[in-house]
Order: C-alpha cells, then structure tokens, then sequence
C-alpha cells in the first residue's frame, strides 16, 4: 500500500511530460467563504532553471491507462511504478500546498482507467469538491478525456477554469502508427463540444451577468512533435486548424524524448530543444503578426531554420517586401519586420503621429536594431545595400533626405520658441 507521499512522487514525475498547463488569464476572486484566488493575470508563477513552471500543482490522477501509446511513458505495456489517487487525497494535497503559499493552483490529468466516462468522473469529482465544498477560488485546469459523455464536459466547465484535450500527434496517420486506439476525430468532436459550449455560455452572459461562467480560461492542447516524420508544415498547418476550428487560447509543442527500451517505430534521438522554440516561434507568428501558416514554411523547405527564427526567414525571403518606412508603413506592414515585436509595433503607431522617428528613438523602445537595421527606413536611417533594390535607392535616399530637413527644421523651431 502507498504512502500519499509515495504517490505524490510517481504522480507527479509522470505529469512532466504534459507542457499544457501555463497560465491562462483566467479571473476568479476569492468570495469571503473559502480559500484563495486567481487574479486577471492568471496565476502566479515561479520557474525552475530549465523554464519548467512550478506554481500549479500538476499531478496525474493515476498513471495507469488502459491505451498503449507508443510514444507515452505511461502506456500500458510500460514496465514503470504504477499509483492512483483518491479524489480525496488530491483535494487535501492542494489544498495543503496551497495553504502554505507552494502553489496558485491545480493542473490535473490522468490515465485512462476503466473508461473515458469513469476517468472524466474522477477528474470532476477533484474539481467539484475543491469548488463546491472547500469553496476553492484558486485556477484549476482539467484534462478533458477525449470521448467522454457531453454532460460530463459540461460539468467539467463548469468547475474548470481551463479544459484542454490533447490532439497527441500532428496528423491522423502518426496516429494510426504510434497510437492506433485514438482517433483524430474523436478528440477533434471533444474540443467542439468544448467551443460549442462556450459558444453559448458566452451568448447566454450577453443577457444575463448571472448565468455561470463555463471553462472562462478556455481550452489548450498539446501535441508532441519529432516521433514521427511530420514536417514543421504539417505541424504549423494542423495547429493553424485548430485556432480557427475550436478558438484555442495555446497549441503546446512537446519534444519527444526518447526512453529506455522504447519501440523501434521511434527515433533514438530526442528532438532538439530549438526545433521545438521555433515551433513557438511560428506559433506567436500566427497568433499575433498575422502570418497564415502557409507563409512560414514552404513546400521546397517544410522545416523550419534552425540558424534564423521564422520571421527572420521570412523577411529574408521576400526582399521585395523591404524596406519598410518606419514613419509609414502600416501595422500590418510593421509587423512583418525581424526585430520589432507587436507591442512597439503599437508604440511606434503612437509616436509618429507627434513626431518622425529615428534610430535613438527605436532604440528607446528596445528595437534589436541588429536585426531590423536592413529592412527599415527610419527619418536618420537607410537600409543596406544588400536588402534595398538599388533601384529604389535614389527614391529612398530624396525620402530620407526629406525626413531629416523636417525633424531638424522642428528642431530648430522648437529651439527658437524656446529662446
């Protein structure tokens, strides 16, 4: 028989391999009745010096599971130290680490046990308990068990903050080769059960502020890359598919990290720890700066750089895009530039409509201007030779010229007002 210590050790090491569980902007404030909260920012959070978060309690339910996935250490060929918990035991342990200020909050996952119904109980039950009897106010984010029954997803809304269903691997084929007993469009049906739901929740608050809110953090999901032979363009489309399809709030990468022992279907080497950031690289791409995903990759190149981030590679291919006047372009056009990231794109906005800017000021507003030099033009600034038609160079340089006779002549009025 286990110790819950026991337990907590095995549980909790078997949930490392889930990344889907960072803060979510949820808002939950504490009602007087019970204990703890989560403020408009989500969570709080603390990080381990691998960038691993460790403000949630994350711990799987039990790492028993009836599917043998190829790729998941938790698979039920897998010769690994088995445990379960009582729902009980996992309310009292968060609710004993969030008491002494360990933790902001619950991310509970699970095995499949018996059935995805049974196993969906369980992880309600947690979430029910800690809410409606200890009167919990801090996050909680609940694994959704793909296939389970539609009420169930509805009461796990209603407890969750989050609800997020795991797509596992990038195409139904990688599926069928590492995890033939899951299928695409059973976790696809769940997350549109999950939107639909939503959907009319959101509806239904348009009218009345008193009906509950349902998972307000939204839903995630997680696929793990480099088990199988998809590209970063299959990986970037599917994820692109999926925002559109069922209003993701994140599509979480995983590396797939080899294990002892593992089956011959899959690679020896663990996917490199870069591979995976360009992936979010590409992701905050399509999230934020308008890139569609068919814009990163290519059909000749279907990998993304290992050397240049993706918008950076972007840029470089597609010359004929640049330069682009920093006192002129549009947003949309700003975005697309390496080195300006979305929110001075916003500032920048802002700022030219006072006054023309130059390089000082970019750098005021921490620009990498050793990445945006070359695709910009600035009222003190021509790019290089290498980037700008030479063609167009007499044209910019009049421009330019123009720029600077404005700011020194504003200068020189402001200077004479002054006196």
């Amino acid at each position: 028989m286990l110790s819950v210590q026991q337990k907590l050790e095995i549980l909790a090491d078997a949930a490392k391999y889930d990344a889907s569980c960072a803060s979510s902007g949820a808002k939950r404030a504490g009602n007087g009745k019970g204990i703890g909260h989560s403020d408009g920012t989500g969570i709080c959070h603390s990080y381990t010096p691998d960038g691993r978060c460790v403000s949630l309690l994350k711990i799987l339910l039990t790492n028993f599971c009836t599917y043998d996935c190829v790729f998941c250490v938790n698979r039920v060929s897998s010769d690994i130290p088995r445990a379960r918990f009582t729902p009980d035991e996992v309310i009292n342990l968060t609710l004993d680490f969030y008491k002494r200020n360990y933790i902001e909050g619950l991310f509970l996952s699970s095995g499949i046990i018996q059935s995805p119904d049974y196993t969906m109980e369980q992880l309600i039950a947690v979430a029910r308990g800690l809410r409606a009897v200890h009167h919990f106010g801090g996050y909680i984010h609940l694994k959704t068990i793909a296939g389970c029954d539609e009420r169930l997803i509805q009461e796990a809304g209603k407890w969750a903050d989050r609800l997020s269903v795991n797509i596992e691997l990038p195409t139904q084929q990688d599926l069928v080769q590492l995890a033939p007993e899951k299928k695409s469009t059973v976790i696809e049906s769940t997350m549109r059960q999950i939107r639909s739901k939503t959907d009319e929740v959101e509806e239904d608050r348009k009218h009345s502020k008193f009906v509950p809110k349902f998972a307000p953090a939204g839903q995630s999901t997680q696929m793990v890359v480099g088990a199988t032979a998809s590209t970063d363009r299959e990986i970037i489309g599917r994820a692109s598919s999926l925002y559109n399809d069922y209003k993701l709030r994140r599509v979480y990468y995983t590396g797939f990290s080899p294990y002892p022992e593992a089956d011959s279907r899959l690679p020896l080497r663990a996917t490199p720890l870069l591979r995976e950031h360009r992936l979010y690289q590409a992701d905050w791409l399509m999230r934020f700066y308008g890139f569609k995903a068919e814009e990163i990759t290519t059909e000749a190149n279907p990998d993304l750089s290992l050397l240049d981030d993706p918008k950076a590679g972007w840029a470089k291919s597609h010359p004929e895009f640049f330069p682009v006047d920093i006192n002129g372009a549009s947003q949309e056009a700003l975005l697309r530039v390496p080195g300006i990231g979305y929110r001075n794109v916003d500032r920048i906005l802002r700022i030219r409509r006072y006054h023309r800017l130059t390089l000082a000021d970019l750098r005021k507003l921490h620009v990498r201007l050793k990445l945006a030099a070359d695709f910009i033009i600035a009222a003190d600034h021509l790019p290089t030779v290498s980037i700008v038609n030479e063609s167009a160079r007499p044209a910019l340089a009049s421009t330019a010229s123009e720029d600077l006779q404005l700011d020194l002549f504003a200068a020189s009025s402001a200077l004479t007002g002054s006196l």
